[in-house]
């Protein structure tokens, strides 16, 4: 019953003009950038970062939150109906849904893609509502050593799951955590890594790491791109999907829903994980296999219904444990801190307005997503032929502009574009940039914790093995590396011995 009242007090927080005004500006910002490939909600929500600075915290989460998993309806449009996926979510997309389009039945897997993902954001609020609670609760049973192992193991998990290679991504971790370090410590006073520059030593902004290394390095290697859309049809033919559409739907619908729930609450595994993890698990339990790739609506209904689940399951960990799952989350959770909200288990104590009124807002905003996607294909397909080299010096001048409002200081401009020139040569040397963004936005708070628990031990570190949580956190971090670590240890005994 408690649940029911606090969503029913978070509704009340949502449908106030203001948030809903918000709501739908951020969910329609979303579809905007997923229809648009090349820019991506990370690039999108860190250039917005400093709008936010002048809304309540509750209108800007829900405002960054409607972003990101309006990107996931957006990205099917484009995947559908162009061959293009607008996010990286999309592409498991692409195989069947434009195979769709191509037989005529663009609308009926634009509209199946929209209902899935609106029952899969239907399921996860419930979800976030149901488990986060006692998530919470169980959080505020930890110390300073239980949450250093936490957000250690979330570090870890996260470099090793992400895509590409674990040593690099690893290495990025541990860049983030060096950048994090970077200012006056706390303790001491002293100016840490600052190079005698007066300007560092209140440490690196989080805006101009992320405005850089997201929004100007995706810019500048998109330019790079050869630029080629050719969009298949302009005639999308009925939206009304066959009762035997339907039929074909709901079960993975369901599977994906639930497979996107899972991913959705692990550190460092994206949609995209999700969605593929979904379309091969359809395509093991299809009767038929062969209909794969050739318009299986089975295809395009699983996928959509995963991709939208995780994005809207990697709030639990968020806002529950102020442990950020993704690059997306550890910008939401900068935004907090921006607004002086400290992340954890507290917010729904102290901010419960910010936390059942962003709840809320998450059904609300799959509800305009459903109503703004279908009607509005038409506008969408218009806009997937505005050429890219006309969008990115207005993404530039934006992107100045809202640094430079933070501090009124030219030396964040110049050290945005010292991140965006390295944020472009990581994506060339394929270092992926989302680790090294959670290493940098957890790194104060893991030294924090970690001097914290070695004061209460005394200098002693097997506090963090002598007490249960913390312990429990240690060896599921040495299991993961093992898991991941093992497969390539196996393949290069194998090559050696060969």
């Amino acid at each position: 019953m408690d649940m029911f009242q606090n969503l029913f007090f978070g509704f009340g927080v949502a449908l106030s003009l203001q948030n809903l005004l918000y709501c739908f500006l951020g969910c329609l910002l979303g579809t905007l950038i997923g229809v648009l490939p090349g820019i991506g909600p990370l690039a999108t929500i860190a250039m917005l970062m400093p709008i936010t600075f002048n809304l309540s915290a509750v209108s800007a989460l829900i405002m960054l939150a409607g972003i990101f998993y309006g990107a996931q309806y957006g990205g099917s449009t484009t995947a559908i109906l162009v061959n293009l996926p607008g996010e990286t979510s999309a592409v498991v997309t692409c195989m069947d849904g434009y195979q769709m389009a191509r037989q005529g039945r663009a609308g009926v897997a634009l509209a199946i893609a929209a209902l899935g993902s609106f029952f899969a954001g239907t399921f996860c609020t419930l979800l976030i509502a149901l488990f986060g609670p006692p998530i919470a609760e169980m959080a505020l049973k930890f110390n300073s050593p239980e949450y250093f192992s936490l957000m250690f193991m979330g570090l870890v998990a996260a470099a090793v799951l992400a895509q590409g290679d674990m040593v690099k991504s690893l290495a990025m971790v541990v860049l983030g955590l060096l950048l994090g370090s970077v200012g006056t410590d706390v303790d001491s006073g002293w100016a840490r890594f600052s190079f005698d520059l007066i300007e560092l030593t209140d440490g690196i902004g989080f805006v101009v790491v992320a405005i850089g290394v997201f929004a100007l390095g995706e810019i500048v290697n998109n330019l790079g791109e050869i630029e080629e859309r050719q969009v298949f049809t302009s005639k999308v033919g009925t939206l009304f999907p066959t009762p035997a559409d339907v039929k074909r739907s709901i079960g993975p619908i369901l599977r994906g829903t639930i497979l996107g729930a899972f991913f959705g609450v692990l550190p460092g595994t994206g949609p995209a994980i999700a969605s593929f993890s979904s379309y091969m698990v359809e395509k093991k339990v299809a009767k038929d296999p062969a209909r794969f790739g050739h318009g299986a609506i089975e295809g395009v209904a699983g996928p959509e219904a995963a991709n939208n689940a995780d994005a809207q399951c990697k709030f639990i960990p968020m806002l529950t444990l102020g442990i950020p799952a993704s690059g997306t989350m550890a910008l939401m959770l900068g935004a907090l801190m921006i607004h002086g909200i400290a992340p954890g288990p507290t917010v729904m104590t102290k901010n419960p307005d910010l936390f059942w009124g962003l709840i809320a807002s998450m059904w609300v905003g799959n509800l305009m997503l459903v109503l703004l996607n279908l009607p509005l294909i038409g506008l969408w397909v218009s806009l997937l032929k505005v050429p890219y080299r006309l969008l990115f010096p207005a993404i530039m001048v934006f992107s100045s502009i809202g640094i430079y409002s933070i501090n009124n200081s030219p030396f964040d401009i110049y050290l945005t574009a010292v991140f965006g020139l390295l944020g472009f040569l990581w994506l060339k040397l394929g270092c992926p940039p989302a680790p090294l963004m959670l290493g940098f936005v957890l790194g104060p708070m893991m030294e924090e914790n970690l001097r914290r628990a070695m004061l209460i031990s005394r200098g002693d570190p097997m506090v963090f093995l002598r007490r249960p949580i913390s312990l429990g956190f240690v060896i599921a971090t040495v299991l993961i590396v093992i898991l991941m670590a093992a497969p390539a240890m196996r393949k290069k005994r194998g090559s050696i011995t060969g």
